[in-house]
Protein backbone atom coordinates (compact mmCIF):
# COMPACT_ATOMS: atom_id res chain seq x y z
CA UNK A 1 0.00 0.00 0.00
CA UNK A 2 1.19 3.50 -0.79
CA UNK A 3 2.98 4.95 2.29
CA UNK A 4 1.36 8.35 1.75
CA UNK A 5 -2.09 6.72 1.75
CA UNK A 6 -1.19 4.84 4.94
CA UNK A 7 -0.26 8.15 6.59
CA UNK A 8 -3.63 9.66 5.74
CA UNK A 9 -5.57 6.57 6.80
CA UNK A 10 -3.63 6.57 10.06
CA UNK A 11 -4.32 10.27 10.65
CA UNK A 12 -8.05 10.00 9.96
CA UNK A 13 -8.34 6.74 11.87
CA UNK A 14 -6.63 8.19 14.94
CA UNK A 15 -8.80 11.30 14.79
CA UNK A 16 -11.99 9.24 14.64
CA UNK A 17 -10.72 6.90 17.36
CA UNK A 18 -9.96 9.84 19.64
CA UNK A 19 -13.31 11.59 19.07
CA UNK A 20 -15.31 8.39 19.53
CA UNK A 21 -13.27 7.47 22.59
CA UNK A 22 -13.93 10.85 24.19
CA UNK A 23 -17.66 10.39 23.59
CA UNK A 24 -17.67 6.81 24.95
CA UNK A 25 -15.52 7.47 27.99
CA UNK A 26 -17.38 10.71 28.73
CA UNK A 27 -20.73 8.92 28.68
CA UNK A 28 -19.35 6.04 30.74
CA UNK A 29 -17.87 8.35 33.39
CA UNK A 30 -21.05 10.40 33.52
CA UNK A 31 -23.42 7.47 33.99
CA UNK A 32 -21.20 5.86 36.65
CA UNK A 33 -21.16 9.24 38.43
CA UNK A 34 -24.91 9.64 37.99
CA UNK A 35 -25.70 6.15 39.27
CA UNK A 36 -23.55 6.65 42.36
CA UNK A 37 -25.05 10.04 43.19
CA UNK A 38 -28.71 9.01 43.12
CA UNK A 39 -30.62 10.02 46.24
CA UNK A 40 -33.55 8.03 47.57
CA UNK A 41 -36.93 9.71 47.31
CA UNK A 42 -38.86 10.79 50.36
CA UNK A 43 -40.96 8.15 52.20
CA UNK A 44 -44.21 7.46 50.41
CA UNK A 45 -42.81 8.24 46.96
CA UNK A 46 -43.01 5.84 44.02
CA UNK A 47 -41.28 2.61 45.21
CA UNK A 48 -40.39 1.73 41.60
CA UNK A 49 -37.88 4.59 41.55
CA UNK A 50 -34.44 3.71 42.92
CA UNK A 51 -33.33 7.33 43.26
CA UNK A 52 -33.04 10.73 41.65
CA UNK A 53 -30.48 13.45 41.10
CA UNK A 54 -30.80 17.18 40.62
CA UNK A 55 -28.11 19.03 38.64
CA UNK A 56 -27.50 22.41 37.10
CA UNK A 57 -25.54 22.80 33.88
CA UNK A 58 -25.48 25.12 30.90
CA UNK A 59 -27.84 27.59 32.51
CA UNK A 60 -30.57 25.06 33.29
CA UNK A 61 -31.75 22.57 35.91
CA UNK A 62 -32.02 18.83 35.30
CA UNK A 63 -33.84 16.13 37.24
CA UNK A 64 -32.74 12.54 36.53
CA UNK A 65 -34.52 9.51 37.94
CA UNK A 66 -33.61 5.83 37.79
CA UNK A 67 -36.17 3.02 38.01
CA UNK A 68 -35.29 -0.12 39.91
CA UNK A 69 -36.15 -2.26 36.88
CA UNK A 70 -38.33 -0.37 34.37
CA UNK A 71 -41.04 2.34 34.29
CA UNK A 72 -44.71 1.29 34.24
CA UNK A 73 -45.05 2.61 30.68
CA UNK A 74 -42.23 3.10 28.19
CA UNK A 75 -41.82 6.65 26.90
CA UNK A 76 -42.28 7.31 23.16
CA UNK A 77 -38.60 8.29 22.80
CA UNK A 78 -35.84 6.30 24.48
CA UNK A 79 -32.21 7.28 23.99
CA UNK A 80 -29.55 4.59 23.70
CA UNK A 81 -25.79 4.78 24.17
CA UNK A 82 -23.80 2.28 22.14
CA UNK A 83 -22.52 3.78 18.91
CA UNK A 84 -19.77 5.58 20.83
CA UNK A 85 -18.45 2.20 22.02
CA UNK A 86 -18.79 0.50 18.64
CA UNK A 87 -17.13 3.36 16.77
CA UNK A 88 -14.23 3.47 19.24
CA UNK A 89 -13.67 -0.28 18.87
CA UNK A 90 -13.98 -0.37 15.08
CA UNK A 91 -11.67 2.61 14.56
CA UNK A 92 -9.17 1.16 17.05
CA UNK A 93 -9.22 -2.24 15.35
CA UNK A 94 -8.78 -0.51 12.00
CA UNK A 95 -5.64 1.21 13.30
CA UNK A 96 -4.39 -2.04 14.84
CA UNK A 97 -4.71 -3.78 11.47
CA UNK A 98 -3.33 -0.85 9.45
CA UNK A 99 -0.22 -0.28 11.55
CA UNK A 100 0.54 -3.22 13.83
CA UNK A 101 -0.70 -6.14 11.72
CA UNK A 102 -0.11 -4.92 8.15
CA UNK A 103 3.32 -3.62 9.22
CA UNK A 104 3.97 -6.26 11.86
CA UNK A 105 7.63 -6.55 10.86
CA UNK A 106 8.10 -2.88 11.83
CA UNK A 107 5.78 -2.31 14.80
CA UNK A 108 4.86 -5.69 16.28
CA UNK A 109 7.76 -8.10 15.84
CA UNK A 110 11.11 -7.79 17.58
CA UNK A 111 13.42 -10.72 16.74
CA UNK A 112 15.35 -10.03 19.94
CA UNK A 113 12.18 -10.85 21.90
CA UNK A 114 10.72 -13.67 19.80
CA UNK A 115 11.54 -14.72 16.24
CA UNK A 116 7.98 -14.72 14.90
CA UNK A 117 6.86 -14.73 11.31
CA UNK A 118 4.37 -12.06 10.29
CA UNK A 119 1.39 -14.50 9.99
CA UNK A 120 2.25 -16.07 13.35
CA UNK A 121 2.48 -12.71 15.10
CA UNK A 122 -0.87 -11.59 13.66
CA UNK A 123 -2.52 -14.89 14.62
CA UNK A 124 -1.21 -14.60 18.19
CA UNK A 125 -2.43 -11.01 18.42
CA UNK A 126 -5.95 -11.90 17.29
CA UNK A 127 -5.98 -14.98 19.55
CA UNK A 128 -5.26 -12.76 22.56
CA UNK A 129 -8.19 -10.49 21.68
CA UNK A 130 -10.69 -13.29 21.11
CA UNK A 131 -9.41 -15.58 23.85
CA UNK A 132 -9.23 -12.75 26.36
CA UNK A 133 -12.89 -11.90 25.85
CA UNK A 134 -14.03 -15.54 26.01
CA UNK A 135 -12.16 -16.22 29.26
CA UNK A 136 -13.37 -12.97 30.82
CA UNK A 137 -16.98 -13.61 29.79
CA UNK A 138 -16.95 -17.19 31.10
CA UNK A 139 -15.64 -16.00 34.47
CA UNK A 140 -18.33 -13.30 34.71
CA UNK A 141 -21.06 -15.84 33.88
CA UNK A 142 -19.69 -18.44 36.31
CA UNK A 143 -20.57 -18.56 40.04
CA UNK A 144 -17.47 -16.41 40.52
CA UNK A 145 -19.38 -13.55 38.87
CA UNK A 146 -21.54 -13.24 42.00
CA UNK A 147 -18.49 -12.57 44.17
CA UNK A 148 -17.25 -9.20 42.98
CA UNK A 149 -14.07 -8.99 45.06
CA UNK A 150 -12.85 -12.49 44.22
CA UNK A 151 -13.72 -12.03 40.54
CA UNK A 152 -11.74 -8.81 40.49
CA UNK A 153 -8.70 -10.50 42.04
CA UNK A 154 -8.80 -13.36 39.52
CA UNK A 155 -9.17 -10.92 36.62
CA UNK A 156 -6.24 -8.86 37.91
CA UNK A 157 -3.99 -11.95 37.95
CA UNK A 158 -5.06 -13.00 34.46
CA UNK A 159 -4.63 -9.51 33.05
CA UNK A 160 -1.15 -9.28 34.60
CA UNK A 161 -0.35 -12.65 33.03
CA UNK A 162 -1.51 -11.35 29.65
CA UNK A 163 0.79 -8.32 30.02
CA UNK A 164 3.73 -10.60 30.79
CA UNK A 165 2.94 -12.89 27.87
CA UNK A 166 2.56 -10.09 25.35
CA UNK A 167 5.80 -8.41 26.41
CA UNK A 168 7.62 -11.72 25.93
CA UNK A 169 6.18 -12.21 22.45
CA UNK A 170 6.15 -8.80 20.79
CA UNK A 171 8.16 -5.60 20.68
CA UNK A 172 7.55 -3.34 23.65
CA UNK A 173 5.55 -0.88 21.58
CA UNK A 174 3.50 -3.65 19.99
CA UNK A 175 2.92 -5.46 23.29
CA UNK A 176 1.58 -2.34 24.99
CA UNK A 177 -0.81 -1.57 22.13
CA UNK A 178 -1.97 -5.19 21.95
CA UNK A 179 -2.62 -5.11 25.70
CA UNK A 180 -4.73 -1.98 25.30
CA UNK A 181 -6.56 -3.61 22.39
CA UNK A 182 -7.29 -6.62 24.63
CA UNK A 183 -8.90 -4.44 27.31
CA UNK A 184 -10.67 -2.33 24.69
CA UNK A 185 -12.09 -5.47 23.07
CA UNK A 186 -13.44 -6.67 26.41
CA UNK A 187 -15.01 -3.25 27.03
CA UNK A 188 -16.69 -3.08 23.61
CA UNK A 189 -17.79 -6.73 23.79
CA UNK A 190 -19.38 -6.02 27.18
CA UNK A 191 -21.51 -3.40 25.48
CA UNK A 192 -22.30 -5.49 22.39
CA UNK A 193 -22.92 -8.90 23.97
CA UNK A 194 -24.20 -8.07 27.47
CA UNK A 195 -25.23 -4.49 28.19
CA UNK A 196 -27.21 -3.64 25.04
CA UNK A 197 -28.86 -7.09 24.63
CA UNK A 198 -29.92 -6.93 28.29
CA UNK A 199 -31.42 -3.49 27.79
CA UNK A 200 -33.22 -4.62 24.64
CA UNK A 201 -34.71 -7.54 26.57
CA UNK A 202 -35.99 -5.15 29.25
CA UNK A 203 -37.67 -3.09 26.55
CA UNK A 204 -39.17 -6.16 24.85
CA UNK A 205 -40.54 -7.39 28.17
CA UNK A 206 -42.31 -4.09 28.79
CA UNK A 207 -43.68 -3.99 25.25
CA UNK A 208 -45.00 -7.56 25.63
CA UNK A 209 -46.56 -6.84 29.01
CA UNK A 210 -44.16 -9.16 30.85
CA UNK A 211 -42.33 -8.43 34.10
CA UNK A 212 -38.73 -7.53 33.16
CA UNK A 213 -36.03 -9.82 34.52
CA UNK A 214 -33.85 -7.74 36.88
CA UNK A 215 -30.86 -10.00 36.16
CA UNK A 216 -30.21 -8.15 32.93
CA UNK A 217 -29.85 -4.88 34.79
CA UNK A 218 -27.54 -6.47 37.37
CA UNK A 219 -25.32 -8.00 34.66
CA UNK A 220 -25.18 -4.71 32.79
CA UNK A 221 -24.18 -2.82 35.93
CA UNK A 222 -21.35 -5.33 36.61
CA UNK A 223 -19.94 -5.03 33.10
CA UNK A 224 -20.26 -1.23 33.12
CA UNK A 225 -18.33 -1.11 36.39
CA UNK A 226 -15.55 -3.28 34.93
CA UNK A 227 -15.41 -1.03 31.88
CA UNK A 228 -14.88 2.08 33.99
CA UNK A 229 -11.97 0.42 35.82
CA UNK A 230 -10.36 -0.54 32.49
CA UNK A 231 -10.59 3.00 31.16
CA UNK A 232 -7.46 4.59 32.64
CA UNK A 233 -5.18 1.63 31.78
CA UNK A 234 -6.46 1.77 28.18
CA UNK A 235 -5.85 5.52 27.99
CA UNK A 236 -2.31 5.03 29.31
CA UNK A 237 -1.61 2.47 26.60
CA UNK A 238 -3.00 4.81 23.93
CA UNK A 239 -0.34 7.43 24.76
CA UNK A 240 2.47 5.05 25.79
CA UNK A 241 4.00 4.83 22.31
CA UNK A 242 5.14 8.44 22.79
CA UNK A 243 7.18 7.46 25.86
CA UNK A 244 9.85 4.92 25.04
CA UNK A 245 11.00 4.83 28.67
CA UNK A 246 7.88 2.75 29.42
CA UNK A 247 7.60 0.17 26.64
CA UNK A 248 11.35 0.08 26.07
CA UNK A 249 12.25 -0.72 29.69
CA UNK A 250 14.09 -3.94 30.42
CA UNK A 251 11.18 -5.26 32.47
CA UNK A 252 8.51 -3.52 30.45
CA UNK A 253 5.82 -5.97 31.51
CA UNK A 254 6.24 -4.81 35.11
CA UNK A 255 5.90 -1.21 33.96
CA UNK A 256 2.72 -2.10 32.06
CA UNK A 257 1.25 -3.97 35.02
CA UNK A 258 2.15 -1.23 37.52
CA UNK A 259 0.84 1.62 35.36
CA UNK A 260 -2.39 -0.25 34.66
CA UNK A 261 -2.84 -1.07 38.35
CA UNK A 262 -2.19 2.58 39.23
CA UNK A 263 -4.84 3.74 36.79
CA UNK A 264 -7.36 1.21 38.07
CA UNK A 265 -6.69 2.18 41.70
CA UNK A 266 -7.15 5.86 40.98
CA UNK A 267 -10.40 5.14 39.14
CA UNK A 268 -11.60 3.00 42.07
CA UNK A 269 -10.98 5.95 44.39
CA UNK A 270 -13.11 8.31 42.30
CA UNK A 271 -15.92 5.76 41.99
CA UNK A 272 -15.87 5.35 45.77
CA UNK A 273 -15.82 9.12 46.16
CA UNK A 274 -19.05 9.32 44.16
CA UNK A 275 -20.73 7.42 47.01
CA UNK A 276 -19.26 9.54 49.79
CA UNK A 277 -22.77 10.61 50.85
CA UNK A 278 -23.39 7.04 52.03
CA UNK A 279 -20.40 7.35 54.37
CA UNK A 280 -21.12 10.78 55.84
CA UNK A 281 -18.99 12.44 53.17
CA UNK A 282 -15.88 10.36 53.93
CA UNK A 283 -13.90 8.45 51.29
CA UNK A 284 -10.90 6.33 52.15
CA UNK A 285 -7.84 7.72 50.34
CA UNK A 286 -5.91 4.45 50.32
CA UNK A 287 -6.72 3.36 46.76
CA UNK A 288 -5.61 6.77 45.48
CA UNK A 289 -2.50 6.62 47.66
CA UNK A 290 -1.68 3.17 46.30
CA UNK A 291 -2.10 4.43 42.74
CA UNK A 292 0.21 7.38 43.34
CA UNK A 293 2.79 5.15 45.05
CA UNK A 294 2.76 2.81 42.06
CA UNK A 295 3.34 5.74 39.72
CA UNK A 296 6.16 7.02 41.91
CA UNK A 297 7.70 3.56 42.06
CA UNK A 298 7.70 3.25 38.27
CA UNK A 299 9.21 6.71 37.86
CA UNK A 300 11.96 5.83 40.35
CA UNK A 301 12.67 2.46 38.76
CA UNK A 302 12.95 3.95 35.26
CA UNK A 303 15.22 6.84 36.29
CA UNK A 304 18.38 6.74 34.14
CA UNK A 305 21.65 5.83 35.81
CA UNK A 306 24.62 7.78 34.53
CA UNK A 307 28.05 6.30 35.28
CA UNK A 308 30.52 8.67 36.89
CA UNK A 309 33.26 7.82 34.45
CA UNK A 310 33.37 6.55 30.89
CA UNK A 311 35.23 3.53 29.53
CA UNK A 312 38.83 3.67 28.41
CA UNK A 313 37.92 4.28 24.79
CA UNK A 314 35.13 6.67 23.94
CA UNK A 315 33.98 6.50 20.29
CA UNK A 316 34.73 9.44 18.08
CA UNK A 317 31.98 11.54 16.60
CA UNK A 318 32.92 10.21 13.18
CA UNK A 319 32.23 6.69 14.42
CA UNK A 320 28.85 7.78 15.83
CA UNK A 321 27.99 9.41 12.49
CA UNK A 322 28.71 6.16 10.69
CA UNK A 323 26.46 4.17 13.05
CA UNK A 324 23.67 6.71 12.74
CA UNK A 325 23.99 6.70 8.95
CA UNK A 326 23.75 2.90 8.83
CA UNK A 327 21.08 2.35 11.49
CA UNK A 328 19.02 5.52 11.83
CA UNK A 329 18.88 7.75 8.77
CA UNK A 330 16.91 5.24 6.73
CA UNK A 331 13.92 6.65 8.63
CA UNK A 332 15.27 9.88 10.15
CA UNK A 333 16.05 11.74 6.95
CA UNK A 334 14.28 14.39 4.93
CA UNK A 335 13.50 11.69 2.37
CA UNK A 336 13.44 8.33 4.20
CA UNK A 337 14.60 5.27 2.28
CA UNK A 338 13.09 2.75 4.70
CA UNK A 339 9.95 1.23 3.13
CA UNK A 340 6.75 2.41 4.80
CA UNK A 341 8.04 5.85 5.84
CA UNK A 342 7.22 9.03 3.95
CA UNK A 343 8.56 11.42 6.60
CA UNK A 344 10.97 11.16 9.55
CA UNK A 345 9.23 9.87 12.71
CA UNK A 346 8.24 12.77 14.98
CA UNK A 347 10.03 15.09 12.58
CA UNK A 348 13.45 14.07 13.96
CA UNK A 349 16.26 14.40 11.40
CA UNK A 350 19.62 12.69 11.98
CA UNK A 351 21.14 13.11 8.53
CA UNK A 352 23.68 15.83 9.37
CA UNK A 353 26.14 16.44 12.23
CA UNK A 354 24.08 19.43 13.33
CA UNK A 355 20.89 17.36 13.45
CA UNK A 356 22.59 14.63 15.47
CA UNK A 357 23.89 17.12 18.03
CA UNK A 358 20.47 18.77 18.27
CA UNK A 359 18.80 15.50 19.28
CA UNK A 360 21.24 13.86 21.69
CA UNK A 361 18.68 13.82 24.54
CA UNK A 362 16.05 12.06 22.44
CA UNK A 363 18.66 9.71 21.00
CA UNK A 364 19.83 8.68 24.45
CA UNK A 365 16.31 7.76 25.56
CA UNK A 366 15.49 5.84 22.40
CA UNK A 367 18.78 3.92 22.31
CA UNK A 368 18.88 3.21 26.04
CA UNK A 369 15.32 1.89 26.12
CA UNK A 370 15.91 -0.12 22.92
CA UNK A 371 12.85 1.54 21.40
CA UNK A 372 14.84 2.40 18.30
CA UNK A 373 15.35 1.22 15.67
CA UNK A 374 11.74 0.00 15.47
CA UNK A 375 11.81 -3.78 15.76
CA UNK A 376 15.55 -3.40 15.04
CA UNK A 377 14.71 -3.40 11.34
CA UNK A 378 18.12 -1.90 10.52
CA UNK A 379 20.01 -4.57 12.47
CA UNK A 380 21.90 -2.46 15.01
CA UNK A 381 24.33 -4.63 16.97
CA UNK A 382 24.79 -4.64 20.73
CA UNK A 383 28.32 -3.31 20.26
CA UNK A 384 27.03 -0.38 18.24
CA UNK A 385 24.34 0.34 20.81
CA UNK A 386 26.97 0.36 23.59
CA UNK A 387 29.19 2.67 21.55
CA UNK A 388 26.35 5.13 21.02
CA UNK A 389 25.36 5.08 24.69
CA UNK A 390 28.98 5.58 25.73
CA UNK A 391 29.29 8.62 23.49
CA UNK A 392 25.88 10.01 24.47
CA UNK A 393 26.64 9.70 28.19
CA UNK A 394 30.23 10.92 28.20
CA UNK A 395 30.84 13.23 25.25
CA UNK A 396 27.50 14.57 24.03
CA UNK A 397 26.68 16.47 27.26
CA UNK A 398 29.88 18.52 26.80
Amino acid sequence: MNPYLIEWLSLLGRWLHLVAGVAWIGASFYFIWLDNHLVRLAPGADPAIAGELWAVHGGGFYNSRKYRVAPPVLPPTLHWFYWEAYTTFLSGFFLLCLLYYAQADVYLIDPAVAALSKPTAIAIGIAFLVGGWLIYDLLCRSPLGRRGGLLGAVLAVLIAGAAWGLCNLFSGRGAFIEFGALLGTIMAANVFFVIIPGQRELVRAKEAGRDPDPRHGIAGKLRSTHNTYFTLPVLFVMISNHYAMTFGARYNYLVLIAMSAAGACIRVYFVQRHKAAERAGHTSPWTAVLGVLLLGGVAFALAPVHPSGGPAAVPSFARIQSIVAARCTGCHAANPTQPGFTAPPNGVLLDTPEHILAHVVQMHEQVATRAMPLGNITGITEEERVEMLTWLQNVAPR
